[in-house]
């Protein structure tokens, strides 16, 4: 027999179901079925326990009819036992297969529903095989050999391996094995009319995992849109429902909740994902940032570690059980980069961090949660000024030292992320547009906060601010054919690498720009070759760079639609409009669930997003941007510190009457109502 000699490939995703409750999950076929192939098993934190899990009567696979998820952390399969039953064309025996996830518990119903003439007898069988493997082995092709198990037999199997155990338990079940494959099955024997049904439960639990469930509920209730739009509402609901379905804690902080990135392959602590998703509920909730930003304050950097990408104030990148291979979308150069457990290679993860803290202290946060945060505060300042602008021009700038790291480290972390408009890349170190616009608005918020809570010396930050708003002036600008616009990036030689990306509309809102330059960036962000109707292309599509599929240079990523949309809103911009119907289009028609990016191709060429098959889904800040978008459209704003809470819908109101209740502002409800003509109303 000759070898497979195909290189391994990423799996993907687009096409299988998925019953999630965080850290466990897991992915089948349409049909229920998981077989041995790609990403399809039960997961568990950073590693995969099974990896086949099928199920036949009288031998058979079941033929599919359809599948429903019933909630996230549930999906039901519904099959017909096409041998059993009656003669004839009429399906007479059904097979019912009900899953249902929670943290660290799989449990696996199958009913028997038989309207046969007569009584039927047959063997329901479950092949049960693992592989015990690593998340990021999985992420890149990898076929891993089973784990054998021990222990099989009534009442369970077990399997383990370094730290980490997995059981199966069947009750009732005749047990074999065959090879490392555990087999159970049942007899069953069913009357006209009636319903057998049996059990599978698989337990998990991980002693090296770093990641857990929160140990108390989630801390935002369901929030209720009543509209004339009727894609609003289910968007808002699924986004809510799935952020529940991601929340983590670490092991060490039980009770302090954050969302985790995205199922499959980012399932732990992002500080930047983290931080957005955090910072985008804030209209729903002020603790779900509150905790996020304690759990990475705890974590917050306090020595230089080349290796790590540590440095005193910095917030870290990425939290895993162990080191993590980052595959083929980050290996521009060939170079193996696998990063420690614990990373700090990001370069925009700090000044979101501050952000997010003013936000929320705007939003309402109490001053027992915001008071104890402020040295973490002014660390992370210092560490913008000190660290972040390493070489002291006023701009922050990154560049991976430690050979294995990532090599870009802004939100576009892919290899070949920051390209010229030919599709050339730019080399390190690298200081991205949108970085420059963080770091600018953190430096003022921060001061801001500081002072408000009697700190002194916060001249400090607002000076440096404004010498790198006049740095920003005069490196990024360029033009081409068709006006002025920020370049993406400064390279190593601090030349502008010329392209127009997403990334420039995250300026928006920042106050680095002045009054034309928002004009500029909001007119081109909003151009075809940018807006493709269901969101901002990360790349102009006439770029020679531009792939529709390119994981950044082209795609589109609805949080980061979300983002410009936002600061469109802030800007009180016209093109918030078309901006938000591209929005709202790709969240209806993703069913409310839209994935980590999908294909740049343009609304009037496919009229459905084209799917970036590997892409997450759930994501967490692509979930959060359903609450980003309503908060936008109704430009819902607060300054708690002020006293105000207001509502500026955007003109012209094309969403119809619409209510909202749910939201919250300083632990105070808020109900807020926009009439069909746009006009809003605000009870707190």
């Amino acid at each position: 027999m000759t070898a497979d000699m195909s290189p391994a490939r990423q799996p993907w995703v687009h096409d299988l179901a998925l019953v999630l409750a965080a850290p466990t999950q897991v992915w089948s076929g349409a049909d229920g079925q998981v077989r041995r192939s790609g990403v399809q098993g039960v997961l568990h934190a950073d590693r995969r326990f099974v990896s086949e899990c099928v199920l036949t009567v009288d031998g058979e696979e079941p033929s599919p009819l359809t599948a429903h998820a019933d909630g996230g952390d549930a999906h039901v399969f519904l099959a017909v036992a096409r041998s059993l039953g009656d003669t004839g064309a009429d399906p007479t025996v059904r097979v019912e297969r009900r899953r249902e996830v929670e943290p660290g518990l799989v449990r696996e119903q199958v009913a028997v529903v038989s309207t046969a003439s007569a009584p039927v007898s047959c063997v329901v069988q479950v092949r049960v095989a693992a592989d015990l493997a690593p998340l990021d082995s999985v992420k890149g092709g990898h076929r891993h050999p089973l784990v054998a198990p021990t222990d099989v037999g009534g009442p369970e199997a077990v399997w383990s391996l370094d730290g980490f155990r997995g059981t199966l338990r069947a009750h009732g079940a005749d047990w074999a094995r065959d090879g490392d494959t555990v087999v159970v099955s049942w007899q069953v024997d069913i009357d006209p009319g009636q319903t057998v049904s049996r059990e599978l439960l698989l337990g998990l639990a991980d002693s090296g995992a770093v990641v857990t469930s929160p140990s108390r509920p989630a801390s935002w209730r369901s929030v209720d849109v009543v509209s004339a739009d009727r894609r609003l509402a289910p968007v808002v609901t699924r986004a809510l429902d799935d952020l529940r379905l991601l929340r983590l804690a670490t092991t060490d902080a039980p009770d302090e909740e954050f969302v985790g990135a995205g199922a499959p392959w980012f399932l732990t602590l992002f500080g930047r994902d983290s931080l957005w998703a955090a910072r985008m509920m804030l209209p729903v909730t002020t603790d779900l940032a509150a905790s996020t930003l304690r759990v990475l304050a705890s974590r917050q950097g306090t020595r230089v570690d080349p290796d790590t990408a540590q440095e005193p104030g910095k917030i870290l990148h990425e939290v895993r059980g162990s080191s993590f291979s980052l595959g083929e979308a980050h290996a521009d150069d060939g170079v193996d980069r696998s990063l420690p457990p614990v990373y700090y290679g990001t370069i925009d993860a700090t000044p979101l961090w501050v952000l997010t803290l003013s936000d929320a202290w705007r939003w309402g946060l109490a001053a027992d949660a915001v008071e104890p945060l402020l040295p973490t505060l002014e660390r992370a300042l210092t560490w913008l000024v000190e660290h972040g602008d390493a070489d002291g021009d006023h701009l922050l700038e990154y560049v991976d030292t430690s050979g294995h790291g990532l090599s870009n480290q802004g939100w576009k972390d892919s290899g070949d992320a920051v390209r010229r408009v030919d599709g050339s890349l730019a080399s390190a170190p690298v200081a991205l547009c949108e970085v420059q616009g963080y770091a600018y608005a953190a430096a003022l918020a921060g001061a801001d906060l500081l002072e408000a809570h009697g700190r002194i010396g916060t001249d400090r930050w607002r000076e440096w601010a404004g010498r790198l708003r006049a740095e920003f002036h005069r490196r990024f600008w360029v033009e081409d054919a068709k006006g002025p616009f920020p370049a993406i990036a400064l390279d190593g030689d601090k030349r502008p690498v010329v392209s127009l990306t997403s990334n420039v509309g995250h300026l928006l809102g920042t106050g680095l720009l002045d009054a034309d330059e928002v004009d500029h960036v909001a007119r081109r962000i909003a151009a075809p070759d940018m807006l493709s109707g269901f969101g901002v292309r990360t790349m102009s599509r006439d770029a020679a760079g531009y792939s529709p599929t390119g994981y950044h240079v082209g795609s589109v990523w609805p949080h980061d639609t979300a983002i410009c949309l936002a600061g469109l809103a802030a800007e009180g911009r016209a093109e918030v409009g078309p901006v938000a119907e591209a929005l709202l289009a790709t969240l209806h028609a993703f069913d409310g669930r839209p994935p980590e990016l999908f294909a740049g191709d343009a609304r009037s060429t496919h009229p459905s997003p084209v799917p970036y098959p590997a892409a997450c889904r759930p994501q967490a800040w692509s979930a959060a941007a359903a609450v980003s978008l309503l908060t936008s459209v109704t430009g819902l704003r607060a300054d708690l510190p002020a006293g105000q809470v207001t509502a500026s819908p955007v003109r012209p109101w094309s969403f119809g009457a619409t209510e909202v209740t749910g939201l919250r502002a300083a632990g105070r409800d808020v109900a807020l109502s926009v009439t069909a003509t746009g006009e809003a109303s605000l009870t707190w």
